[in-house]
């Protein structure tokens, strides 16, 4: 495809196909289609044929097999899902610009001399016009080749495109040369030549183009040569994702390191990750511990710790320790491959607005040669100068390239889709962009996204005449032998506070009750007041300092040798960036709210640690919708934060969805956006980059029209010169995707 038009026609002949549903984006080059189980992509891929144009099935989504690796050799960063060597489409966009630059190079070698001879009266010498003929014809015939093969195709399947305005044009304009210079006067020795910026030739039969037909050619080829660079700069970031992963892995066979292709991972298979290596696919660490630097999938700068039992993410890169991986995830279902598709999805789909680019570009080819052909004849019947009516008249199929408007979306979605994934941002599609300027709410699920969802311990009660520190001693090395998540919460924090913990010389869980047994040669209790009343100890009343009955998380009495010693209070622990992620929410104009299943006073409390005024608690996994429903209905536009199955219908409710990563796979195939780390500041990250993306594509379209329609009657009124208009056209396009390209730079 060589412009907007191009992709307008070959959407609309598919979409004529019975029950096919596609869409074609001239950017990314690739056409998006749904259809029924009657048509056959060769089908889909004839009716493209038939319009003009080539196509073929993109390669299964599966890594391909990679060349045995050199004996020894380390791993690597290679291309994505384990594919290794250089990726076909980036190859053969890079041979396509070599070709684009090479005939671009000639092309305005050839034709700067015959545009400084025709701009500057100084420069002619006797038959110079001669000499402009000479190294004119070249550029005009071999380097326009791409716009006349393009025009004659087009042609032949009866439609027009940007190819048509630009081959009409520089073809009219030198072939009237060749009649002025062969059958007028132009030809004749001592022929002298005037520049005008404007259309006011007056002798028809010694006016020359040749300037004009160069310089458009050349121009324009800069401007496609331009775009097409910019355009693989959009690309770059999906490039660079698909390429994070490892090559190849030291798998562990009957205790041997075997290193073989990524390729040749399953599920289950034991790897060794070595220090500066990259962590072959997702798996779970089995033996070792290390800090992993997750940067390049994430954007989080401080390496995450890793030890047995932790998940990690393949193309994440093992900075210190030595780990035993097992492979969970292998080939496409892994985090990296199913982010690289989330992203190419996203840039393949269209935004509204460009629907509203796409619609006019199908219809301004033949508006604009009716409107050249209106010009031409208007000039001659008002003025019956035919060199000036013909300027015109060729200034306006020069002009009017709507390159720009089907550039102006597809370029701003692929760089601002390729800097969120640098930053752990998936944005799934372009609608998303629209609906991110209306939210005005954010609902946020607690645990998990709020909070860590892991119990902590956070408070130590001692009763009078009890040391804390001995407390803490005694209750942990009798939790540390239970499986109970709150025995791990205080098994846990009471070795972070007080040392080493004994081991129990006895132990006894009671069921629903808590756990007892022998310690440094005391009797001790730790659970339910029930436990300590069954074992006659008298629980005391809340005195000062001691949790009370409204006290959030969960309290556990501490007794030893026949006498209650204290209380514990374990809970859900807010994430240390919550608050600040708050603050940059409600800085955005969004208005915050907690929604929990838990009990109201362990909502209030974290609401009030986190700055969140409105809490909705104690709701039911199946009530979250109707929370969603009735914001909505009070004339709200909410978005949802979440990362559990039970919060994927409020995801989907929602007129904005985001989905925490490190959540289950419901919640994130539920969210419009994936935030890849856990951490919700990267929420507010989320909703400025769709935004700032969305007003990308707004001021690009806005350009693009606003050009267009300025630039029209300008030329029409006979105000351009050609070669002028030539120039500027091949420069709204260069301008709409370098603007995209700012994108790049979002922090």
């Amino acid at each position: 495809m060589t412009c907007a038009s191009c992709a307008a026609r070959i959407e609309k002949k598919l979409n004529r196909m019975d029950g096919v549903a596609a869409t074609v984006n001239y950017a990314t080059e690739k056409a998006r289609v749904t259809h029924p189980r009657g048509v056959s992509v060769a089908a889909l891929i004839e009716t493209v044929v038939k319009t003009g144009y080539t196509a073929e099935k993109p390669p299964p989504p599966a890594p391909p097999a990679i060349p045995e690796p050199v004996p020894g050799a380390g791993a690597e960063s290679g291309t994505g899902a384990g594919a290794a060597g250089e990726d076909p489409e980036d190859r053969e966009q890079r041979e396509g610009l070599a070709a684009a630059r090479q005939r671009l190079v000639v092309s305005a070698v050839l034709a700067a001399p015959v545009v400084l001879l025709a701009m500057v009266p100084a420069l002619q010498f006797d038959n110079w016009q001669w000499l402009s003929l000479t190294l004119a014809a070249p550029v005009v015939i071999w380097g326009g080749l791409p716009f006349h093969r393009a025009a004659w195709t087009n042609a032949r399947h009866g439609a027009a495109t940007m190819d048509t305005l630009v081959s009409v044009g520089t073809l009219a304009a030198f072939g009237w040369s060749l009649w002025a210079l062969f059958l007028g006067h132009a030809g004749m020795p001592g022929m002298r030549h005037g520049f005008d910026l404007t259309a006011s030739r007056t002798d028809a039969s010694s006016a020359i183009y040749l300037e004009v037909a160069a310089g458009v050619v050349t121009f324009i080829l800069l401007g496609r040569y331009l775009e097409a660079r910019a355009k693989r700069s959009a690309g770059a970031a999906l490039r660079a994702l698909m390429r994070l992963g490892a090559k190849d892995v030291a798998v562990l066979r009957d205790g041997e390191e075997i290193r073989v292709p990524v390729s040749q991972l399953r599920v289950g298979t034991r790897f060794v990750v070595r220090p500066g290596e990259k962590i072959a696919t997702d798996g779970t660490v089995t033996e070792g511990s290390s800090a992993v630097d997750v940067s390049l999938l994430t954007g989080e700068s401080v390496p995450v710790d890793v030890s047995a039992g932790d998940p990690v993410t393949g193309a994440t890169l093992n900075t210190s320790g030595r780990l035993v991986v097992e492979a969970t995830r292998v080939g496409s279902d892994t985090q990296l491959a199913r982010m690289a598709r989330l992203v190419e999805d996203a840039q393949s789909g269209k935004a509204q607005v460009q629907r509203l680019a796409d619609r006019v570009s199908a219809v301004f080819v033949p508006v604009v040669l009716v409107i050249s052909l209106a010009t031409l004849v208007t000039w001659l019947l008002v003025t019956g100068d035919a060199a000036a009516s013909f300027t015109a008249a060729v200034a306006v199929l020069i002009i009017a390239c709507p390159c720009a408007l089907g550039l102006a979306t597809p370029t701003a979605l692929m760089v601002g889709t390729g800097r969120g994934a640098q930053l752990g941002i998936l944005i799934k599609g372009p609608e998303v962009l629209e609906s991110t300027r209306r939210v005005d709410t954010v609902v946020l699920d607690k645990t998990g996204t709020v909070t860590t969802g892991r119990m902590t311990l956070r408070r130590v009660y001692a009763a009078e005449g009890t040391d804390e520190r001995e407390l803490l001693r005694l209750a942990g090395a009798l939790e540390h032998a239970s499986e109970h998540p709150v025995a791990r919460a205080i098994a846990a924090g009471a070795a972070e506070r007080a040392g080493g913990l004994p081991a129990p010389g006895h132990f006894e869980n009671v069921p629903g009750l808590g756990v007892r047994g022998t310690v440094d040669g005391h009797d001790v209790l730790v659970g339910r007041p029930a436990l300590l009343t069954a074992a006659g100890i008298d629980v005391p009343a809340a005195s000062a300092g001691a949790p009370g009955p409204d006290t959030p998380g969960t309290t556990v009495h501490v007794a030893w040798d026949g006498r209650a010693r204290g209380t514990l209070t374990v809970a859900d622990a807010v994430k240390e960036t919550s608050p600040e992620a708050i603050r940059r929410l409600r800085a955005l104009g969004l208005t915050p709210v907690l929604l929990t299943g838990d009990a109201t006073a362990v909502a209030e409390s974290v609401a009030a640690e986190v700055g969140i005024d409105e809490v909705y608690a104690e709701v039911l996994p199946e009530d979250k919708v109707d929370v969603v429903k009735r914001l909505q209905a009070e004339g709200r536009s909410v978005a949802m934060v979440g990362d559990g199955v039970n919060d994927a219908a409020a995801l989907a409710q929602a007129d904005l969805g985001l989905a925490m990563g490190t959540g289950t796979d419901a919640a994130i195939e539920a969210g419009d956006l994936t935030l890849v780390r856990g951490d919700l500041r990267v929420a507010a990250d989320a909703i400025r980059l769709a935004r700032r993306t969305l007003g990308t594509i707004k001021g690009n379209l806005f350009w693009a029209f606003g050009y267009n329609v300025a630039a029209l009657p300008l030329a029409a009124a006979g105000l351009l010169n050609p070669m002028i208009a030539g120039l500027t056209m091949a420069f709204s396009s260069v301008f709409v995707v370098t603007n995209s390209l700012r994108l790049r730079s979002f922090t």
